[in-house]
């Protein structure tokens, strides 16, 4: 699970936060993996991130993006198959917001996890799903669900296209009614 904020133990670098869930993991008997595995595994991630070099820094050593990437390559170093995203982008700037949009699309192309992402950003979830499932309502609940007719892979460019706009606007409709 992903977070709004990244979560990470500032008592860690950014290798052992990423490590955490597999020694866990481990220690439970849930995989045999050995530490020269898991340190490989935790170098590839670091590099799959843009993190390569940053392995040994802490977390108030790293800027709010490179936080949120470490926290993926966390997530991903448990090997789910499902992924929770609590608005993890919310409290970023435009650029850095951008940026991870960009990550998070290469990082499904690689590795296909289910991801279940809450936002309130209308483009953001038309950007980066293939359903928009809207919530709300008396009792709360999932009112309407809109698929999202763009291909894969996804780019920010996609935000120009008819398909999005046209989606947008269904959304939009929806959320009035």
């Amino acid at each position: 699970m992903l977070f709004q904020t990244p979560m990470l133990f500032g008592w860690l670098t950014t290798r052992d936060n990423i490590l955490f869930g597999p020694r866990a993991q481990r220690a439970a008997g849930l995989h045999e993996r050995d530490d020269p595995e898991l340190d490989e595994e935790a170098a590839a991630l670091l590099d799959r991130v843009g993190l390569a070099g940053f392995g040994e820094a802490f977390p108030h050593e790293l800027s709010g993006g490179m936080q949120h990437r470490a926290a993926f390559a966390r997530a991903l170093a448990a090997r789910p198959s499902l992924l929770l995203m609590d608005e993890p982008f919310g409290a970023l700037d435009a650029i850095t917001r951008e940026r991870m949009h960009k990550f998070l699309l290469d990082i499904w192309d690689q590795h296909r996890i289910t991801i279940i992402f809450v936002t309130h950003d209308i483009e953001e979830a038309i950007l980066l799903g293939d359903r928009v499932a809207m919530m709300g309502g008396r009792p709360p609940g999932i009112g309407e669900i809109i698929d999202v007719p763009l291909g894969r892979p996804r780019h920010a460019l996609d935000t120009d296209t008819e398909a999005f706009l046209n989606t947008k606007l269904k959304i939009r409709a929806a959320l009035v009614t």
